[in-house]
């Protein structure tokens, strides 16, 4: 393959793009711990990609906090007033928070829209900041959601991030580790683990335990407890794991290593195009021959004179869907729902539009609030003036200024 020419070289740490006339952003999704310094550093993704002059966009997606130190581009707390709906819902902190979440992934579409809204200069990076409680935005349906969108339309990466001073203790490491390769399993994207907070404890221990296992059982030599046992157990089973994982050592508050962490989210990147991608397509294209099989079950079922049809094709797509009125049960009795034929693992669409069944799953006993309802481009009715405080139905979107201070 001949070199790339003078005029067509990558700048350092700048992600490469599809070959495209509209090259898209890199979405970096910011998980961790709570406690290890996600916010601080986006304060500082934020402050490194202004110093580059690399056009970035911020979200902030956890509603709960009460002030953060970068302008977020769009805020959930423009949208969602978090306190009002713990009262409307009689909700403690994390019901809150997952309940917020969920409201505003109803309009993430509009989020979708803006990001993919044209600029100039385009945008470089799309930074997520997730809330503090880690299992609120990995494992809800509002997260799944919020990263399948995003992955469906955009290049994106997943930064780990680790609490450095805290891993010193090798079972806080094997927790921070599973909770890794959790995440890596669940979302299948591209992930960097981002030891924080080296300023304060360097590193380098935690790439000796994870390059030797028996470096890591000699940490836990003293302690003979079953936690212990399992750790040495678990670090064996993670090897795997380790060998494919990328890492990198920052300080978000001296800023070292961004350099370093915006090299490796380029190679995350090629990661997603050669892994993630053909996943994608091949998920398309089993939708797209479910879609033609129910098409033409829906064909037969209407050419047939007795307004019966072979229940065999349909129950392949859904077995556990009730056969019609007309092909078995009591006259009179009601005919099942279009939602008994939809496919169970849905591809999310590249345009950001969600499934009805998707927005059920979000809060099954959820009642939208008065005046505005659950689907897209619903707007606040007029005179629910006091339901428009805890969710107001569009997404705003702010301009940061240029003169900005962010060092």
């Amino acid at each position: 393959m001949e070199a790339s020419t003078s005029s067509d070289a990558q700048p350092p740490g700048e992600a490469p793009t599809p070959t495209s006339s509209e090259p898209k952003p890199t979405v970096i999704i910011v998980i961790g711990m709570a406690g290890s310094g996600k916010t601080t550093l986006i304060q500082r993704i934020n402050s490194h990609l202004h110093e580059k002059k690399l056009p970035g966009y911020i979200i902030n997606m956890d509603p709960a906090v009460s002030h953060v130190p970068y302008e977020a581009n769009i805020d959930i707390r423009d949208t969602v007033n978090y306190k009002n709906v713990m009262k409307q819902y009689n909700l403690g902190p994390n019901g809150g928070i997952l309940t917020s979440c969920n409201l505003f992934a109803t309009r993430f579409d509009q989020v979708i829209n803006l990001c993919e809204k044209k600029r100039d200069p385009p945008l470089k990076y799309i930074v997520l900041d997730t809330p503090g409680q880690i299992e609120i935005f990995t494992w809800s349906a509002s997260g799944s959601i919020i990263t399948e969108l995003f992955a469906s339309g955009f290049p994106t990466v997943v930064l780990y991030v680790i609490d450095t001073p805290r891993c010193v203790a090798p079972q806080t490491f094997m927790s921070n580790m599973l909770q890794a390769c959790s995440i890596l399993y669940k979302t299948k994207l591209p992930m960097l683990l981002v030891f924080n907070k080296v300023d304060v404890v360097r590193h380098e221990f935690a790439l000796e335990w994870m390059a030797d296992f028996e470096s890591y059982a000699n940490a836990l030599e003293s302690d003979a407890s079953y936690a212990a046992t399992l750790s040495r157990s678990l670090s064996l089973v993670l090897d795997e794991f380790y060998t494919g994982i990328r890492n990198v050592g920052v300080s978000a508050m001296t800023g070292e290593g961004m350099d370093d962490l915006f090299t490796q989210v380029a190679g995350c990147v090629e990661e997603y195009y050669s892994d993630y991608v053909p996943d994608l397509e091949r998920m398309k294209e089993a939708r797209k021959e479910m879609d033609k099989l129910r098409a033409d079950m829906q064909k037969t079922s209407v050419a047939s004179p007795s307004g019966t049809q072979d229940h065999t094709l349909q129950d392949k797509l859904n077995p556990s869907h009730t056969p019609p009125q007309g092909a078995a049960g009591a006259e009179g009795e009601e005919d099942e729902d279009d939602f008994g034929y939809q496919v169970e693992t849905a591809v999310p669409s590249s345009t950001g539009s969600l499934d009805g069944a998707l927005q059920d799953e979000l809060s099954p006993t959820h009642a939208s609030p008065q005046g505005c309802s659950l689907s897209a481009g619903a707007t606040v009715a007029e005179g629910e003036k006091d339901q428009e405080e805890d969710f107001d139905c569009q997404v705003k979107d702010k301009d940061i200024e240029e003169d900005t201070d962010y060092s």
